[in-house]
């Protein structure tokens, strides 16, 4: 793994490696000035055979979110760098039945390292919208896209994860947005508005979280980790009671009824029908 471009000097690396101590990610750390996507860095190390790294930009040209729309990654300026854009390539040994449970388990990670530097009450104020959007106050301040690859097959077992990339942006110190977007930044929603929003603390306190998260997805006998975690509930608003619109099969709008046996999220559809939510966004109707 190499730089593909001079990291500036706004981003302190070395003080993150000295908080991420003991977790899967010391030692795998690379800072990056712009990218065109720090997912694609990761796609093409695991396909090179890596299993763990972290790429942390700060600006990425051609970012991606879910279902193929763009993330918005401006780089504000050395004195105010605006996002945290960040990849994490990861290889846990769960099943791949896990993956969803996988997208709560970072979802929760990025929520916590938010709530511990910036002090949001959750999900009052910060909301995981299903099943991995990170709401602040009514409007998306963080994202999050999971890239997952399987082992071959076996003839016994479940099949495998080979590995996962991780792919999160969180708006830290942005100060606008197109207007095309319904967006803010954690910066816009403290109490001082010109206190800045420390990316290294942020990243630092992600990946100590995102490390928690996925030791507690590896059982010593692994078996597929289904349905709602335990304490989602204290993390989203999203997953039971909630008036929505889906953008899936032509759109429809019903009320959040909970998740079924594999963690897909489960519409009480207007029309009378319950619908399961495979890939389709939320948003409020």
């Amino acid at each position: 793994m190499s730089n593909t471009s001079v990291a500036i000097a706004t981003f302190d690396l070395d003080s993150v490696e000295r908080k991420i101590a003991g977790t899967e990610f010391a030692g795998h750390l690379i800072h990056l000035a712009t990218v065109a996507s720090t997912n694609d860095l990761a796609l093409r190390a695991a396909q090179a055979g890596a299993r763990h790294g972290v790429w942390i930009a700060d600006e990425q040209t051609a970012g991606r979110g879910r279902g193929g729309n763009t993330w918005h990654s401006a780089p504000g300026t050395p004195q105010e760098p605006a996002g945290l854009y960040m990849t994490a390539l990861v290889s846990p040994p769960v099943p791949m039945q896990s993956a969803l449970r996988l997208s709560f388990s970072v979802a929760i990670a990025v929520q916590s390292a938010i709530v511990s530097i910036a002090g949001f009450k959750r999900p009052d104020e910060i909301d995981i919208r299903w099943p991995n959007d990170l709401i602040l106050n009514g409007r998306k301040c963080g994202g999050i896209l999971i890239e997952t690859a399987a082992m071959p097959v076996l003839s016994s077992g479940p099949a495998m994860l080979r590995h996962a990339v991780i792919g999160i942006g969180v708006n830290c110190n942005h100060a606008t947005f197109p207007p095309e977007l319904v967006a803010t930044s954690l910066r816009r929603e403290l109490p001082d508005p010109t206190q800045l929003v420390s990316r290294v603390q942020l990243a630092a306190a992600i990946l100590i979280a995102l490390d928690a998260q996925l030791r507690a997805l590896m059982p010593t006998n692994p078996q597929p980790v289904t349905g709602t975690p335990p304490d989602l509930a204290q993390h989203s608003t999203w997953i039971t009671g909630k008036r929505v619109h889906v953008d899936e099969g032509g759109g429809y709008t019903g009320t959040t009824a909970g998740l079924d046996a594999s963690g897909f999220l489960l519409i009480a559809g207007d029309d009378g029908v319950l619908h399961t939510v495979l890939s389709g966004g939320l948003r409020e109707p």
